[in-house]
């Protein structure tokens, strides 16, 4: 069991945070299983959602009868998948509704994986393939219709992640979106010394989260929570920001 410490936050950062997070996720097995700890048969429902969660912005709202009543706040060219791990997100997200997608992803040889075979014939519809974690990726500016970030902020300190996202501001298109899910604790923070990651709280009156987003310039648009996960994981928020 990985080695939790409820409410509290110390030990993140420090000189081997981020080489200690390299290390364990080289050790990982590049597969669904892998990616999801087990919990690959997750991977529809978590999909699904993702993609109801986006559609007004990018086929547009409907209302009563499916009369589109608003247009498409972003255009379905690019996308950018952070934390993308051998492309689960990419593959049965992202690409659904997005023609095209860069994977950012810090593990090479989930990279290649994805690239030669998870994949399949999607892999001519990923342009870049960067190797990066998410404290040095730097998106080129105005290129993303949306970014998308899933299950990997607990690996930024508190620090890295304002200017991560200060970062990806930078790199949408004029009404370009950012889009986060990540677990949430109700409790405090919990720290995970096995992989180096920080479970951040998400009480709605005292939400870390959101003070992040906000300290990084960021405006909340929408927020939802993912429903129908089995009981005992953490509780998945899901959020768009511009």
């Amino acid at each position: 069991m990985p080695d939790i410490v409820p409410n509290s936050a110390d030990g993140v950062g420090g000189p081997t945070w981020y080489t200690d997070a390299a290390s364990y996720w080289d050790k990982v097995e590049p597969s669904i299983e892998g990616m999801l700890g087990g919990f690959g048969k997750l991977t529809d429902i978590d999909c699904s959602a993702s993609l109801k969660f986006i559609d007004e912005f990018v086929n547009g709202k409907k209302g009563p009868g499916g009369k589109l009543v608003s247009q498409p706040r972003i255009e379905k060219l690019l996308a950018c998948d952070c934390g993308a791990g051998i492309g689960r997100v990419t593959k049965h997200f992202l690409l659904q509704a997005f023609q095209q997608v860069d994977m950012v992803e810090q593990n090479p040889k989930f990279l290649e994986e994805a690239r030669k075979t998870y994949l399949a014939h999607d892999a001519s519809r990923v342009q870049q393939y960067i190797p990066k974690g998410l404290q040095e990726f730097v998106p080129e500016e105005r290129r993303y219709d949306m970014i998308w970030i899933q299950w990997v902020l607990g690996h930024l300190t508190d620090d890295d992640f304002v200017a991560f996202f200060q970062r990806c501001k930078r790199g949408l298109k004029p009404n370009g979106l950012i889009g986060v899910k990540e677990n949430v604790t109700i409790t405090g923070v919990d720290v995970d010394k096995e992989d180096s990651s920080v479970t951040r709280r998400a009480l709605e009156s005292d939400e870390i989260l959101k003070q992040l987003f906000a300290k990084a310039g960021l405006k909340l648009v929408k927020e939802d929570t993912q429903k129908n996960f089995p009981k005992g994981l953490y509780g998945v928020r899901m959020y768009i920001l511009e």
